[in-house]
């Protein structure tokens, strides 16, 4: 009886019922929030994630621009038939250097976290010029604008705002960008600085033009998407010993 009687207190008093409420939620706030600052990260570490190298960058940001993601999502959720159909589920580190991350909601096109190595460089070149020669019931733009050259001046200004934001990029990244971004379009060139700070970036010309176009940084980005982590070797942290 005592009971129901502090209950129709508190139900008839609308002061102190904001004043409960308001003491719920802060404790269920306050369980939620202060474990968060006991640990580095809530982000399960994966061998092999890195960074961006400059042209993949470069790309990344191109992508940003044309919008992209408004009909490509990169999230292979964990549901049998996306794994059977894309490649294993994404994990949260492969997109933890994103800004912003890419998962995306809306599928016009297939989802590309895995797309990098599945189709040549000259197959995304013609594809990205004329989609319908390739694939002829997509719905695709065409972007053969994207042959024009590519501005990359300030590149090293980039990663030293992403390094602001908790990117790891280190002084030595930071000096290379520009010859960085230059040796990934040069095959020819001496690539071991590069490869050395970006492992498994891909090192192509990869439009066929002799100048870097922003068609090179975007295949650039494509074609690592879904490379980096070794999934056969992959096991997730409650499996590890």
């Amino acid at each position: 009886m005592a009971h129901q009687d502090f209950h129709h207190r508190i139900e008839k008093n609308v002061l102190l019922m904001m004043v409960l409420v308001l003491i719920t939620i802060s404790i269920g706030g306050l369980v939620q929030i202060i474990p968060l600052f006991t640990i580095e990260t809530t982000i399960e570490k994966v061998a092999g994630v890195r960074p961006y190298s400059p042209l993949e960058l470069a790309g990344f940001n191109i992508y940003l621009r044309e919008g992209c993601y408004n009909c490509h999502s990169q999230q292979v959720r964990p549901f049998r038939d996306e794994v059977e159909r894309y490649g294993h589920f994404s994990l949260a580190a492969e997109s933890m250097y994103d800004h912003p991350f890419q998962w995306g909601s809306k599928r016009t096109g297939p989802d590309l976290a895995r797309v990098g190595g599945k189709y040549s460089n000259d197959w995304h070149v013609q594809h990205l010029i004329h989609p319908q020669a390739v694939v002829p019931e997509s719905v695709m733009p065409r972007y053969a604008f994207l042959l024009e050259p590519l501005k990359f001046d300030d590149v090293a200004e980039h990663l030293k705002t992403l390094k602001v934001l908790g990117v790891p990029y280190d002084d030595d990244m930071i000096a290379n960008a520009k010859a960085d971004l230059q040796a990934q379009h040069n095959p020819d060139g001496d690539t071991e600085g590069l490869l050395k700070r970006y492992p498994k970036a891909v090192v192509a010309k990869f439009s066929g033009h002799a100048d870097l176009t922003e068609m090179d940084a975007l295949v650039a980005y494509l074609q690592m998407l879904g490379t980096l982590v070794k999934f056969t070797d992959y096991k997730p942290a409650q499996l590890q010993q």
